[in-house]
C-alpha cells in the first residue's frame, strides 16, 4: 500500500495531457526528466521500506495518518456580541461605505450592524462584509427569493446557488445576520400573505436554513422578519417554521402619524410572537417620519426597546417622498432637536465615537 501511494503521489508530478485543467501548460522536457527521476527514486525508497518492514510483527499498530488540515475559523451565532445593537441601512452603501461613516458621525456612534438587500442569484458581497467588519459592524442581508416561486426552491431547484452562497458566507468567517423572504405576513411581495401559501413559505425557509447548515455556514444568525401587524395582515403563527430554524425574530415598522407609539405599532406583533417563542427580538427596519413628530417618536422608540429588552434596531436612513408611508427617514435631514435626541439615546446604549 505504501508503494502504491508513493507511485500515485509521484505520478502527480508528471504533466499528463488527460489531467490538464483550464490554464494548465505542459512543462519543458527538463521538468519531465526531473519528474521521472523523482518517481524512480520514490519507488526505490518505497520498496526498500516495504522490505525492511517484512520482519515487523503483524500485530504492530499502524502509524496514524496525518491529521486533516484545519477548517476555516468561524464564529457561531452565540458568539455575536450581546446587548443593544444599533444598525443602519444606507442607499449606495455597497458601492461606498462613506454613507455609513457619515451616519456614524451624525449620531455619534458606529453602527454594529449594516443592512443590505440581495436579489436572488446575486453573490454574497464579501468585500462589503469585510469593510463593515473592519468598522466593527456585522453584515445583515435580506435575501429575496427566486422569481420561480417558493415551492420549486423547496424542491431543490436552486441548490447550486444556495451551496455557493453558503460557501462564501462560511469563508468570510465572521458573524453574518441573514433573513430570507422578509415580511411574509404582508401582501405586497409575491411570497406574502394571500399571494403564496404560508406552507410553501415555511418549507422554503426551512430548506434555505438547512442548506446553509449542511454547507457548514455556522457563522449565520437566522433572523425571521415580520412586518408589524395591521388590519388584513396574515397571522405570524402561519409563518412560524419552528424554533430549530430561527435564531432571532425581527419586526419591521415605522412611526408614520402623530399618534404612533411603540405600543400601537409594535406591541400587537410582539405579543403574537411571544406566544410562539422567546427568541431574541430585533427591530429589523424602522424610522420615525417627520409627520410623526421625530423627537418624541425617537425617545419613545428607544425607551420601549430598553423596557422590553429587545436586541436592537436598524434605522432605515433613506430619503423617500411618496406619501405617508414613504417619508424622508434620513436622520441627517431631521431637525437638530431630533438628531440630538437620537445621539443621546444611542449613547446610552453604548460607547459614543471619540470626540
Amino acid at each position: 500500500m505504501t508503494a502504491s501511494y508513493a507511485i500515485s503521489a509521484g505520478a502527480r508530478l508528471i504533466p499528463v495531457k488527460s489531467k490538464q485543467v483550464p490554464g494548465y501548460r505542459a512543462r519543458v522536457p527538463a521538468v519531465v526528466w526531473y519528474g521521472g527521476t523523482t518517481l524512480a527514486a520514490i519507488v526505490v525508497v518505497a520498496c526498500a521500506f516495504m522490505l525492511s518492514q517484512s520482519s515487523v510483527p503483524a500485530q504492530r499498530p499502524v502509524a496514524a495518518l496525518p491529521p486533516p488540515p484545519p477548517r476555516p475559523t468561524v464564529i457561531p451565532p452565540q458568539h455575536v456580541r450581546a446587548g443593544f445593537h444599533l444598525g443602519v441601512f444606507e442607499p449606495g452603501e455597497t458601492a461606498s461605505y462613506q454613507q455609513v461613516t457619515s451616519f456614524a458621525a451624525a449620531v455619534g456612534r458606529e453602527p454594529d450592524i449594516v443592512l443590505y438587500y440581495s436579489g436572488w442569484g446575486e453573490p454574497f458581497l464579501t468585500r462589503f462584509a469585510e469593510t463593515a467588519y473592519a468598522h466593527g459592524a456585522e453584515p445583515f442581508v435580506q435575501i429575496y427569493p427566486p422569481p420561480g416561486g417558493l415551492a420549486q426552491l423547496a424542491a431543490g431547484r436552486d441548490e447550486g446557488y444556495l451551496r455557493a452562497y453558503a460557501a462564501e458566507v462560511r469563508s468570510f468567517g465572521h458573524p453574518v445576520l441573514l433573513s430570507f423572504a422578509p415580511e411574509p405576513n404582508g401582501p405586497w411581495y409575491r411570497w406574502g400573505w394571500t399571494r403564496t401559501p404560508a406552507k410553501a413559505w415555511v418549507a422554503a425557509w426551512r430548506h434555505v436554513v438547512t442548506a446553509f447548515r449542511a454547507a457548514g455556514a455556522t457563522n449565520v444568525t437566522w433572523l425571521l422578519t415580520f412586518n408589524v401587524a395591521f388590519p388584513g395582515s396574515g397571522p405570524v403563527s402561519a409563518y412560524w417554521p419552528g424554533a430549530a430554524y430561527v435564531d432571532w425574530v425581527g419586526i419591521d415598522g415605522y412611526y408614520v402619524r402623530p399618534g404612533d407609539t411603540f405600543q400601537s405599532r409594535f406591541m400587537p406583533t410582539i405579543r403574537a410572537v411571544r406566544k410562539l417563542t422567546h427568541k431574541p427580538l430585533f427591530i429589523g427596519e424602522t424610522a420615525v417620519g417627520p409627520a410623526a413628530g421625530q423627537t418624541r417618536g425617537i425617545r419613545n422608540l428607544f425607551a420601549a426597546i430598553s423596557r422590553h429588552r429587545l436586541t436592537g434596531l436598524v434605522w432605515f436612513d433613506m430619503r423617500q417622498h411618496r406619501g405617508i408611508y414613504h417619508q424622508d427617514w434620513r436622520l441627517e435631514d431631521s431637525p437638530a432637536a431630533a438628531l440630538t435626541e437620537f445621539r443621546r439615546e444611542a449613547r446610552d446604549f453604548g460607547r459614543p465615537l471619540p470626540g
